[in-house]
């Protein structure tokens, strides 16, 4: 099944870089008709370039002297290309071949052979099941968030109005994102009852880090768990799906608390979390439940690591489900 998929993810990227040819063509040709000149000059170009071969063949005795020439003519060639496309506010990029992904150039694989971060993605998502999150993101992200929908009122004895602490919570999670690349060791925990922008909150975060090329796992401790189970107890041979939560660079465990508590769920989440921040290798952690019941619910190995690892941001307020509908 994966073989097959990657086989996909491979016709993906051919069928990409032949729709960014087609469409470098017709614009290629846009341009020749509104600026003709820019036809010759390509065309003296192509004729120089031959013209150079030629050269080299016949005299290969001064090759140094000949390509000097030869460089001189064509910086002169593009000077003018380029002057004309200004003269006629096309862009100097119009001409070049435009990718979806520009560090792999559409190809899935970096100059040095190794995935690029956008076939990784892609494996993620085929996964962990994560695309339908990206229709979600398309609408939750940092550009949507509307913090009008908090109110200004006092609730109850929290020092700051449910907008005053979402404007320090929002400003925390613009930093992260800022700031990921640091070597700050920050993770995210956030917690409060259903319906306060948790999710909301981490899905801006998860869209500008995918915007930012970086590969991120989102997904609900309840299925994280019960996809590590299947591949411990089927005997599954799928170990890399297992092996992408460790290496994704972001990790979100949605709705912690969720998954069925056992010797074996505490075990696994704790070698999830315990590694990644062994390889400094950033989490968000959503969860219903408060610092109490997260004591009472987990072992002191994973509550301590949450506590002293993790930036706890409080979420409080009227459920914005119901303000919204």
């Amino acid at each position: 099944m994966k073989e097959q998929f990657v086989k996909e993810i491979l016709r993906s990227y051919e069928r990409k870089r032949d729709k960014n040819k087609i469409a470098l063509e017709n614009r290629i040709e846009e341009v020749y008709i509104k600026i003709p000149e820019i036809k010759d000059i390509d065309g003296r170009i192509k004729k120089l370039g031959i013209a150079l071969s030629k050269a080299l063949i016949n005299q290969p005795e001064n090759p140094q002297e000949i390509l000097s020439d030869f460089k001189h003519q064509l910086e002169q060639l593009k000077q003018q290309k380029a002057f004309l496309l200004t003269e006629n506010n096309v862009p100097l990029q119009y001409l070049e071949e435009q990718y979806h992904c520009k560090p792999c150039k559409d190809t899935g694989f970096l100059a040095h052979g190794k995935k690029c971060n956008c076939f990784k993605q892609q494996l993620i998502n085929h996964a962990y099941s994560m695309s339908n999150l990206t229709n979600v993101l398309k609408k939750e992200n940092f550009h949507s968030f509307n913090i009008n929908l908090f109110s200004d009122e006092k609730f109850n004895t929290q020092e700051e109005t449910p907008k005053e602490n979402m404007l320090t919570t929002l400003n925390i999670c613009e930093g992260f994102v800022f700031n990921f690349d640091a070597d700050n060791e920050e993770n995210l925990l956030f917690y409060g009852a259903t319906g306060l922008g948790k999710t909301f909150l981490a899905n801006c975060i998860a869209k500008a880090l995918l915007d930012k090329g970086k590969v991120v796992i989102y997904q609900t401790s309840f299925k994280i768990l019960e996809i590590l189970q299947e591949i411990r107890f089927q005997s599954s041979n799928d170990k890399a799906r297992a092996q992408l939560l460790f290496d994704a660079d972001l990790l979100i465990i949605d709705d912690l608390g969720t998954e069925m508590t056992n010797t074996f769920t505490n075990s696994e989440l704790f070698n999830i979390i315990n590694s990644r921040l062994l390889a400094n290798k950033k989490m968000i952690i959503s969860t219903n439940l408060t610092p109490k019941e997260i004591m009472d619910r987990y072992d002191d190995r994973i509550s301590s690591r949450l506590f002293s690892k993790f930036s706890m941001l409080k979420f409080y307020g009227k459920d914005l489900r119901w303000e919204t509908n």
